[in-house]
């Protein structure tokens, strides 16, 4: 394989699409016409979370609680240790890009944080207005120290594999197949990925921004069983643009099955209008092609932005939290 211009690619050598790409899906088709318009503007349902039952994390031993907070975002506790991964409470993302559901818990109301983990540079995964107004620690992958220092912010780099520890929970950046931009000239200087923490009794695994790739496996593998797979089911439509850094959702599914996890959770859907497929579509999707597949519906959860689940090692369902 001949080296890349980037320095980071994926596992298969793959980088982003050229822009000529990008400029073809958001400017030529859109004035062609040869964009599916958005039949629903349907959005993920919420509920309020029970704010004083999330002050204290579960302690050792007692598996962990994970908040949807909306789109990417979850609180995740266990073992005494607050995380939140990919935390964004701002209104917009960028211009024509607003959130069509408010974020679950805001600065304002969240419990004492350890630490804050990215997954990668694209905005609607790393909001520097919301990392900043929390203003916990941050790991993220390799390159991305620097800008985090601009901001008065603490960050750990981690390169795909590699670990580190907050409280006794372990957290460990693992490969997805993605890309990383966030200005005109920075094309993949980034590393992008996703996150198996480990607490002593519950691993939980959240994705980050990817396409459907062979490295689930191998993920599974060598994580060891994984109780929780936090899952994106959104962004794919157009196929021939998305499919090279989103799933959609029976590429999900294959995705849980190739990770070997235990219960599946959806995320990635119903917060943003980013691509052309209808906000509700996804969790239709992912409900057909889990009955088709006649896998258990008690292990699928498309939760309420807002709702609580629990999960430990030794359990075999998970709770809703009150």
């Amino acid at each position: 394989m001949p080296p890349s211009r980037y320095r980071f690619v994926n596992l298969d050598g793959s980088g982003p699409h050229p822009f000529s790409s990008i400029f073809k899906w958001a400017v030529v088709d859109r004035v062609l016409g040869r964009r599916q318009p958005t039949r629903s503007s349907a959005r993920a349902p919420a509920i309020a979370p029970d704010v004083e039952a999330l002050e204290e994390p579960p302690p050792n031993g007692a598996g962990a609680r994970l908040t949807w907070i909306g789109h990417a975002s979850w609180l995740v506790q266990l073992d005494g240790v607050s995380l939140l991964i990919d935390p964004v409470f701002s209104t917009s993302i960028g211009p024509g890009v607003r959130r069509r559901v408010p974020p679950a818990l805001d600065v304002t109301n969240l419990p004492h944080v350890d630490a804050q983990l990215v997954t990668h540079n694209h905005r609607d995964h790393l909001d520097l207005p919301s990392l900043r107004r929390v203003g916990r620690p941050i790991v993220a992958g390799l390159g991305l120290t620097r800008f985090f220092a601009e901001s008065s912010l603490e960050c750990s780099e981690l390169d795909w594999w590699g670990e580190t520890k907050v409280g006794a929970v372990t957290v460990r950046f693992v490969p997805s197949q993605h890309w990383s931009r966030r200005g005109l000239d920075d094309t993949n200087e980034t590393l992008w990925g996703g996150f198996v923490i480990e607490g002593s009794s519950a691993r939980i695994y959240h994705s980050g921004d990817t396409a459907y790739f062979e490295g689930f496996t191998e993920i599974g593998r060598r994580s060891g069983p994984i109780d929780a797979a936090l899952l994106p089911i959104g962004a794919y439509d157009p196929a021939w643009f998305m499919s090279k850094q989103h799933m959609n959702p029976e590429q999900a599914v294959q995705a849980y099955r190739d990770l070997g996890a235990r219960e599946f959770l959806a995320m990635h859907w119903g917060t943003f209008q980013l691509t052309d497929e209808p906000l509700d579509e996804p969790p239709a999707r992912l409900k057909a092609e889990w009955q088709r597949l006649g896998l258990d519906p008690d292990r699928c959860h498309i939760p309420d932005i807002g709702a609580s689940l629990s999960f430990r090692s030794d359990s075999t369902a998970a709770q809703t939290c009150p």
